[in-house]
């Protein structure tokens, strides 16, 4: 099977030759890879690992986003992130909040609102016919629409949360033209891919580690009609959505299936209630998963040995498809070599002999580091 057969298949229900492997690392993670097996970019590591999926972008032709003289970067919002220093990594936070203390709609610089204007699309199909040929066609990131988190970048967490309760007419200004935003990206993006998009990703961080972190009235009000109406969207084009959404989420997982929704994105297993097998016994003939093997606990502190435990519980659960297998976010710093290399070991999908024609693969090795930012905006 290529990859792209893989995944239709498994997601199909109809089988596979091994399970769907999706993989998401840090760039300190994807380095120590590609330290490993003496690789040049992650195009390479991606097919090392068996990474089954593949994304289209198109080209970014907008307003300069700006680098400040404290090194800080500009996002699409007119927010600014800057590297936060840890023991053995970094991580991109937000540090200015354009839009923190806006009170009224009077106040509100809606200069700061990005368009769908500001990308060329014209490559998206050539790209998707030579992805196509082998891998799932994607497009999109977990921060597309991401009304929650990617705001609170913005504004700030508190007060998004505040203002959901109040129904504040800023914020849901700014949440609207957020999904105009990202809904116009998303359908240039499959118009000009003329069908060939697999599956589109988009996110939204509905759950803490132990419940949801709004209730099903806010759900109903402010997220359902234009999640709906998004997947309206996607679905005529023949796509399949694809949504991240970190944490406990079960709360919204029966409406999500009725709204459209394909495929859960990362099934973080904190709870009882979202250990993939009563996820799957509940929600399994309707939803497909992707992720749920732990990067807080088996793959940061378990040993080889718990990986593959958890790596043949899920293929045991999955035999004919329902799951593209992967971590339940980017694999962290400080997760042990052994451990990644035993996910993918047991999954099937690590090529551990690297031959000539994978070393050869030519792409920028500033891609790697790239990853970070792909899902601020």
């Amino acid at each position: 099977m290529t990859s792209r057969e893989r995944v239709l298949s498994a997601f199909e229900r109809k089988g596979y030759d091994r399970i769907p492997i999706k993989h998401e690392g840090t760039p300190e993670v994807n380095h120590m890879l590609m330290d490993h097996f003496g690789l040049k970019n992650m195009e390479q590591l991606l097919r090392v690992v068996g990474d089954d999926f593949r994304y289209v972008e198109p080209i970014y032709i907008g307003p300069e986003l700006r680098t400040f003289p404290d090194g800080s970067v500009e996002g699409y919002w007119g927010e600014r992130y800057k590297y936060a220093e840890f023991e053995g990594g970094k991580y991109l936070e937000a540090l200015y909040l354009p839009f923190a203390n806006v009170h009224s709609l009077e106040e509100l610089d809606r200069s700061h609102f990005p368009s769908a204007d500001w990308f060329d699309y014209s490559t998206i199909k050539e790209q998707a016919q030579a992805i196509g040929e082998e891998y799932a066609v994607c497009f999109g990131t977990a921060g597309d629409m991401d009304f929650i988190n990617s705001i609170a970048r913005a504004r700030g967490t508190e007060q998004v949360l505040i203002d959901l309760i109040t129904d504040d007419p800023v914020y849901l200004e700014i949440m609207d033209a957020r999904f105009e935003f990202y809904y116009e990206m998303h359908r240039r993006v499959l118009e000009a891919a003329d069908g060939m998009i697999d599956f589109t990703h988009i996110g939204e961080d509905l759950g803490t580690q132990r419940g949801q972190i709004i209730n099903t009235e806010i759900f109903e009000k402010h997220f359902a009609p234009k999640f709906k109406k998004y997947f309206d969207m996607a679905h005529s084009y023949g796509a399949r959505i694809m949504m991240h959404m970190c944490g406990c989420v079960r709360a919204f997982l029966s409406r999500l299936i009725e709204l459209g929704l394909d495929v859960y994105d990362v099934v973080q297993p904190t709870t009882p209630e979202m250990d993939i097998a009563v996820l799957k016994r509940d929600f399994g003939d309707k939803l497909s998963f992707c992720g749920s093997v732990s990067v807080q606990t088996t793959i940061a502190f378990g040993e080889p040995e718990d990986v593959e435990r958890e790596v043949n519980r899920r293929l045991e659960l999955f035999p004919k498809g329902g799951l593209f297998l992967g971590p339940t976010h980017a694999i962290q710093v400080g997760s042990p070599l052994e451990n990644i290399l035993a996910l993918y070991r047991c999954a099937g999908s690590l090529i551990e002999k690297i031959d000539q024609s994978i070393l050869n693969i030519v792409e920028d090795k500033e891609s790697v580091d790239k990853i970070d930012m792909s899902k601020l905006f």
